[in-house]
């Protein structure tokens, strides 16, 4: 860049980047030693892009406004297309106009206006902006105004800062808000497409709730106008969806973020937790991306200095704020009604996520065991772990599965989630088509091995809430487990084993409920732990959509048997009988007035006379000994009656 200042020395030299540089030092303003000034012309094609899709953003008539006196200082966040309007400001009204940016470290109290023919300066971001006063910014209007020219200042947000420089300076301070990413997109579509019915067109065939996964809210100018580039560079006429543009953008998006964060531990740190944790609070992702720095640069933790008023160690590079971390890694906050507690932060493009896993195992494979190792400790919120365990088969899907090799480390590591987070890997990554079989695998070993984390780990896979293992996969495993405990070991595995086949009962469709009916009855025929488990499932099975038992016991079919079957067995469990009498008195409950549900009652209560099991005559008799009004009480003294009578019969024989 040529830096102009004119009425000086002129020197020039060669400085970083090989640009030239012309400086010149001017007066004083105080009439002593000449004072180093640098400043340059904005390039045309500089101007002319920022002056060519530009969008209004909200504030800007008020600043053109305020530019009438000569100056407008411009408060707003980074990367939201300030130095864009301070440009659209500074040409309004011109057709070729030139403009000149000062380095923003020059000291503007001390700075002026040098000579005519410049339309107006712009000043990004001195070092101290409230050391300004009322007399600096009326010299500074004084001296633009001999000359016809305008000054914008802009400014970085920072809390307090506006209601401040109103303070210091007497002045209204103009807060720069980023317009309507849409409203970036279509100007930016407009412009590069030379058929406008087909940009409308495309604009209207966004599928409905597309619009916000394309441009979401708060999206960066750059990024929006980036989201129309690839829209022209696929094709308007194409077809494309905005599903898949966003899928474009994330293939870009990723590596570059992965990129920009490979130098800084603390950036790497907080991109990891957004990719395992993004869509929860701030917080959590703060959280859990500062235990990660611990275990990607230990050797960084330095104590704190008591003198420092930030809390920094000695020595400590002073850290970005969170906003500009976000913005460094393409996230932002999302603002929740209610409480502040309530608001999440994510990718503005979560499909990013994906292709900075894929980009991250491809070129950093070490980091791979130290992942898993934090992983293991995502705290004890069970959406923290589920976001783990996804995370893990993540990596998993990026490495075609190579990376499962770590998950035993990670299921056997000192920390209470450890296994359930293992169980989310292993639930979530045998539906990933590359990682499937290796999962798969894992699980069948893990289901007969003998450390007991490892089988607490294929038991809470196999429940349904866990993944995407399916009852066809899981229901076999379930019963490995079962097979091979140990009567010394710890019998809660067998709670989840039953959990687990509940919840696959109570969430599968009618085919899925007649194989786990089936797999019951097998499980009921064997001796031994088998027959317990089928035996204590079955009342909680039973009271699961008694429509649905009682078409199956109406219809005289396979399953109707099957059913009449499973329950005389519960009942003859003496650890299931309370479970199962209960059972049998509520659908009973739900039968009164209903004439299908007593007519399958019915039905299944003369099958169990006809099987005439020791653990039916023990229910008809608890009932008998009920109370007046029991439910299903006149059933069960006709059934006795029915039995007694059948006896008798015998007997007589």
């Amino acid at each position: 860049m040529v830096v102009v200042a004119p009425h000086g020395t002129v020197n020039t030299g060669v400085v970083a980047g090989g640009q030239r540089q012309t400086t010149v030092g001017g007066p004083a303003e105080d009439g002593g030693s000449a004072a180093p000034m640098r400043q340059g012309p904005v390039r045309s094609g500089r101007l002319k892009s920022a002056r060519r899709c530009f969008v209004p953003p909200p504030g800007f008539e008020e600043a053109l406004t305020a530019l009438d006196s000569g100056i407008v200082v411009l408060v707003g966040e980074q990367g939201s297309g300030r130095e864009t309007h301070a440009l659209n400001l500074l040409a309004h009204g011109s057709e070729e106009p030139v403009l000149v940016q000062v380095d923003g470290a020059v000291n503007i109290s001390r700075w002026g206006p040098r000579g005519h023919g410049v339309h107006g300066y712009l000043v990004m971001e001195p070092p101290d902006p409230l050391a300004l006063r009322a007399w600096d910014m009326s010299r500074l209007e004084g001296r633009l105004a001999e000359v016809g020219a305008r000054l914008v200042l802009v400014l970085a947000e920072a809390p307090g800062l506006v209601a401040a420089l109103e303070d210091n300076l007497s002045m209204p301070v103009v807060r720069h808000l980023p317009p309507d990413p849409r409203q970036i997109f279509s100007a930016h579509l407009s412009d590069g497409c030379s058929d406008a019915g087909a940009c409308a067109a495309w604009l209207r065939s966004l599928e409905p709730g597309h619009h916000g996964e394309l441009l979401p809210d708060g999206l960066p100018p750059r990024q929006a106008a980036q989201a129309a580039r690839t829209v022209l560079r696929l094709g308007v006429a194409s077809g494309v969806s905005g599903s898949e543009v966003a899928r474009h953008l994330a293939r870009t998006e990723g590596p570059e973020i992965l990129a920009r964060a490979q130098a800084d531990p603390a950036l790497l740190a907080h991109l990891l937790s957004l990719c395992v944790y993004g869509g929860m609070s701030p917080g959590v992702v703060q959280e859990r991306a500062e235990d990660l720095l611990r275990l990607l640069a230990p050797s960084e933790k330095r104590e704190p200095d008591t003198h420092s008023p930030r809390g920094l160690a000695a020595g400590d590079p002073v850290r970005p704020s969170p906003s500009e971390t976000l913005r460094a890694l393409g996230a932002h906050r999302v603002r929740r009604p209610g409480a502040e507690s309530a608001d999440t932060v994510s990718f503005f493009w979560p499909a990013v996520t994906e292709t900075v896993w894929e980009a991250l195992c491809r070129d950093r494979p070490d980091l791979m065991p130290l992942l898993h190792l934090w992983l293991a400790h995502p705290g004890h919120e069970a959406e923290q772990v589920e976001r783990a365990g996804r995370g893990a088969a993540a990596m998993a899907a990026a490495t075609a599965g190579r990376s499962l090799e770590h998950l035993p480390d990670l299921a056997s590591a000192s920390s209470p989630a450890a296994p359930f987070v293992a169980a989310w890997c292993l639930g979530t990554a045998v539906g990933d088509p590359v990682a499937g079989q290796q999962a798969g695998e894992l699980l069948d070993r893990w289901s007969v091995a003998a450390e007991e984390p490892l089988r607490s780990v294929a038991a809470h896979a196999c429940h349904p809430d866990c993944g995407r293992v399916p009852e066809s996969q899981a229901l076999p495993l379930l019963r490995h487990l079962v097979e091979t405990q140990r009567h010394d070991a710890d019998m809660s595995l067998i709670g989840v084993v039953m959990a687990a086949l509940v919840r696959h009962f109570e969430v599968g469709d009618s085919a899925a409920r007649a194989d786990v009916l089936r797999r019951m009855l097998e499980w009921a025929r064997s001796d031994g732990l088998l027959g317990l488990v089928a035996g204590l499932v079955c009342p909680n099975i039973a009271g699961t959509d008694l429509t649905w038992w009682c078409e199956q016991v109406l219809s005289g079919a396979e399953l109707a048997s099957c059913a009449v079957e499973l329950v005389g067995h519960a009942l003859d469990e003496p650890a299931a009988f309370p479970a199962m009498r209960d059972a049998l008195i509520d659908w009973a409950s739900e039968a009164d007035g209903a004439e299908d549900r007593a007519r399958a009652l019915s039905r299944l209560l003369d099958a169990l006379v006809a099987a005439r099991q020791p653990g039916f005559l023990r229910w008809l008799l608890a009932m008998g000994r009920g109370p007046e009004g029991l439910p299903g009480k006149d059933l069960a003294a006709r059934a006795l009656t029915e039995l007694r009578g059948d006896a008798a019969a015998t007997n007589t024989d």
